[in-house]
């Protein structure tokens, strides 16, 4: 993709606050696991705080909610990343640390090369998701939207809050 990338962004409400032992488990992949992506082909970027992750954000009221961000070169890289990765191995392991969410928990859409999405961006893109369904504004791995250049020259990026961590 020349002009432009996939931003992901997916939430889960954790089962216990992170400096509990039923989130051990998770707490010590972490670092690994962000390791790996920062590696990966077709890595671009990925939201953290000056302690490496963002784990520590709360951009929703629920404090038990994990917020990650990222944004990637193509939607196939980033696949290959999260199914056939050792990031797989959490994500089959989730459910020792997390509750199922009842509502969206993970929304994808094409940016331009170049932009980095902030956290209300992608929370917009989840609770469009949310409501409407799959669109070219936001979809999922399972139904996903080709890159569109004229489409995305019709959103307005400027009113999306600017990315705190840029």
């Amino acid at each position: 993709m020349d002009t432009l990338h996939i931003a992901q962004v997916n939430i889960a409400r954790m089962k216990a606050p992170l400096e509990d032992s039923v989130m051990a488990g998770f707490v010590a992949r972490l670092e690994e696991i962000n390791a790996l992506a920062d590696r990966s082909p077709g890595f671009v970027w990925r939201l953290q705080t000056s302690e490496g992750d963002a784990t520590y954000l709360r951009p929703y009221d629920d404090d038990r909610i994990l917020f990650n961000l990222s944004v990637w070169k193509s939607i196939e890289q980033l696949k290959q990343y999260v199914y056939y990765s050792a990031h797989v191995e959490v994500l089959r392991q989730r459910q020792a640390w997390f509750n199922k969410f009842s509502g969206m928990y993970l929304a994808l859409w094409w940016v331009p090369v170049g932009h980095i999405p902030g956290v209300d961006e992608a929370k917009k893109r989840l609770a469009h998701l949310e409501e409407h369904g799959p669109t070219a504004f936001a979809f999922t791995f399972k139904k996903a939207f080709p890159p569109d250049d004229a489409f995305i020259r019709t959103i307005d990026w400027s009113s999306f809050k600017p990315c705190p961590a840029t």
